[in-house]
C-alpha cells in the first residue's frame, strides 16, 4: 500500500514527477527506509531497471552498513579458525 504526499517544488527546479519519485525512492533506499523492491515499485521501475538507475543518484546497490560488514568479516574469520 502506498500513501500520497503532496510537495511543492520551486519552478526553477527542472524535474518532472517521475524523476522526483525516482530520486526520493533512491534516497529512501539509501537511508534503509525502503527495500529495493519497495523503492523500485515507488519509482515505477522494475527492480533491475531501478538498480541500474541508482548510480545516477550516487546510491550503492549494496546498501550494507560498514559496521555490519566489519562484524560479518570478523565472524567469518573466527569461524574458519
Amino acid at each position: 500500500m502506498m500513501k500520497t504526499i503532496e510537495i511543492q517544488v520551486p519552478d526553477c527546479v527542472d524535474i518532472d514527477n517521475k524523476e522526483l519519485k525516482t530520486f526520493m525512492a533512491a534516497k529512501l533506499y539509501e537511508a534503509a527506509k525502503l527495500t529495493l523492491a519497495q523503492a523500485a515499485e515507488m519509482s515505477g521501475y522494475s527492480i533491475s531497471d531501478f538498480m541500474n538507475l541508482l548510480f545516477k543518484y550516487n546510491v550503492s546497490i549494496a546498501n550494507y552498513p560498514a559496521s555490519d560488514l566489519e562484524s560479518d568479516v570478523s565472524n567469518a574469520e573466527k569461524s574458519i579458525r
